[in-house]
């Protein structure tokens, strides 16, 4: 019997015991050859975890593992308490298989419900990936299915059936169809498109006041060579098509043009774009060929033409032309008309003892 504590089994050294077991089942040890080694983990928050930081700072001073731990707790035992002194071996004994047989089971129940867990979560994420990758699979099917011949040229031919839909309504309407405010004149003569040109059902053109654009789209399925395009441009007349085939373009030039600034190229491998320069640079044209249907130069927006692009002669010229056009529009005298007027105006000033309220002017 040891005098520290004065009890046959002191309560004190019973509950010391139970609070180091209750540290050691939250350790994770292995048992090497030679010795044994352990990993702290991550404690249970319960009632005695308040030992938790004085037990763990032991048992990191123990560098031969568990075993040098539970030796110094025996030792502390045997010295300090009447552990091993106060009651028989026997009893002794059965509370220490006791209490780590409880401590076991209960680290076993944890560890099973870790694996537990980490199979569950395993087992969704199969789930989840299984799901995903069948969605794949029948988004695939779903975009690769076989077609007959019959169904390959229904097809295609619904699709030129669209493209020639679309070809139409892009096609330039006459001026009645699009604006009822217009004059008499202008009625029948198509609308110009957004170049001040027109969009016809071979091919379109646009303009500015130096220029003409005309592209020819060919409805092939092959890509093009210079050497399968004939383009015959000429100071009055142009000419454009396959070589072999009817021209799709043939006939007089609405007005001359310039043959060495006038070029061609091949875009896109089925579009042949003309550029012919005007040499009149003074006037709008109001179609292509001469048999073409005509546009209404009242309609088109100057903006395209770049006027600050020429020089100072020709840009007030062409400005006096687009102020006279618009007046006109209105139903308002032209400036030629308007400096007449003052003329007039001021002569009548001039001259109050005339009387011209029984004149008529034209």
């Amino acid at each position: 019997m040891t005098t520290d504590f004065c009890c046959s089994f002191s309560k004190e050294a019973a509950r010391f015991c139970e609070f180091a077991l209750n540290f050691l089942e939250n350790l994770s040890f292995f048992y090497p050859k030679t010795s044994l080694k352990f990993v702290i983990k991550t404690m249970a928050e319960d009632a005695q975890s308040v030992y938790d930081g004085i037990l763990l700072g032991m048992a990191e001073k123990h560098k031969g593992g568990v075993s040098d731990f539970l030796a110094t707790i025996a030792g502390f035992l045997s010295r300090k308490t009447d552990f091993f002194t106060g009651v028989p071996q026997e009893q002794w004994e059965k509370m220490l298989l006791t209490t780590f047989r409880k401590a076991g089971e209960k680290a076993g129940e944890i560890e099973k419900q870790k694996i537990k867990e980490r199979e569950e979560s395993e087992r969704k994420r199969k789930e989840i990936l299984r799901k995903k990758q069948e969605a794949e699979q029948k988004a695939n099917e779903s975009q690769i299915s076989e077609i007959t011949d019959e169904e390959a040229a229904q097809i295609i031919k619904e699709e030129a059936e669209k493209k020639q839909t679309k070809a139409e309504a892009e096609v330039s309407k006459p001026v009645e169809e699009v604006s009822k405010d217009v004059d008499e004149s202008e009625k029948g003569k198509l609308m110009p498109n957004s170049g001040n040109g027109c969009d016809l059902p071979n091919y379109s053109w646009t303009q500015t006041l130096q220029e003409v654009e005309v592209k020819i789209p060919f409805k092939i399925n092959f890509s093009l060579k210079s050497r399968d395009v004939q383009v015959v441009i000429a100071k009055k007349s142009l000419k454009v098509g396959l070589k072999g085939q009817e021209p799709i373009i043939s006939g007089e030039l609405c007005s001359e043009v310039k043959l060495e600034d006038s070029v061609w190229v091949l875009q896109d491998t089925k579009t042949v774009v003309i550029t012919l320069e005007k040499i009149n640079q003074m006037s709008w044209w109001d179609r292509l060929i001469s048999t073409d249907q005509p546009i209404s130069t009242k309609k088109i927006n100057p903006e395209p033409s770049k006027l600050s692009d020429l020089d100072g002669e020709t840009r007030s010229m062409v400005e006096k032309m687009m102020y006279d056009q618009k007046q006109k529009e209105l139903g308002l005298p032209t400036s030629e008309e308007k400096k007449k007027q003052d003329i007039l105006s001021t002569f009548m000033k001039q001259h109050p003892e005339m009387d011209f309220s029984k004149c008529k002017f034209n």
